[in-house]
């Protein structure tokens, strides 16, 4: 069965100082007119979000680690070595989906028609911000379901990252309800709403989460990334 959630703006708790971080500043020292620019931002947000999240749980499953790969009912994925390693003691997986909402991004694009280049960055950020403490609230949902039969779970980990193919997106959502959380996906496997996720957790009894583990993956986009990058090379100097 899939169970859906909706997210207020509040409960996903995006702060200043994250703005500031994810931008490459740091917290009171960001440059005007950006310390405006994010309160104003963040004053609209709460109208332009419309945050989302479902998972679904799947109990016909295997892992194989000789040829990398999951099997998820009759869908197999083949998200390479990391992911497989990491989701060797599983069970059963929970499929999940999280979105934004459209409003955050076509607000951006419309600071952006207008020539308000900045406030539509701050903006997008916003958007990135919002999806990614929303999967994370979904995570918990999905812990505080499974810990009841004693599991738990592992980390997340979605198609595009960890050298997993974004193709395979498509398998997921095959195996979830047609246009889930009101996302669709093009045929390139992109989301839209564009900030959006969607991924994969490992439940089991002896599954843990291991948290962001940077020095694993080669994804040079993702932000989480980015910000611990910049934190090393600051100390390195």
């Amino acid at each position: 069965m899939t169970k859906i959630f909706q997210f207020q703006f509040e409960d996903v708790d995006v702060l200043p100082e994250e703005i500031e971080e994810f931008m490459g500043f740091k917290q009171g020292k960001t440059p005007e007119p950006f310390p405006d620019l994010i309160n104003q931002a963040l004053k609209l947000a709460p109208e332009m979000c419309q945050i989302t999240g479902a998972f679904q749980i799947f109990n016909h499953i295997s892992v194989h680690l000789q040829n990398e790969s999951i099997q998820i009912e009759n869908q197999q994925f083949f998200p390479g070595q990391l992911v497989v390693t990491q989701m060797k003691k599983a069970t059963k997986f929970a499929l999940f989906v999280c979105t934004a909402g459209a409003g955050i991004s076509e607000l951006s694009k419309q600071k952006a028609t207008e020539g308000d280049e900045m406030m539509a960055y701050v903006l997008d950020v916003i958007g990135s911000i919002t999806v990614d403490k929303a999967a994370g609230k979904l995570q918990e949902k999905i812990l505080e379901e499974v810990k009841q039969v004693g599991f738990s779970i592992t980390d997340p980990f979605s198609p595009g990252y960890c050298n997993w193919s974004v193709a395979e997106q498509h398998k997921l959502f095959s195996l979830l309800p047609s246009q889930i959380c009101g996302i669709k996906l093009s045929d390139s496997a992109l989301m839209h709403p564009i900030k959006s996720v969607s991924g994969i957790t490992g439940i089991g009894k002896y599954c843990k989460q291991m948290g962001y583990q940077c020095n694993w993956c080669t994804d040079k986009e993702c932000f989480v990334g980015k910000i611990k990058r910049r934190k090393n090379a600051k100390k390195n100097l």
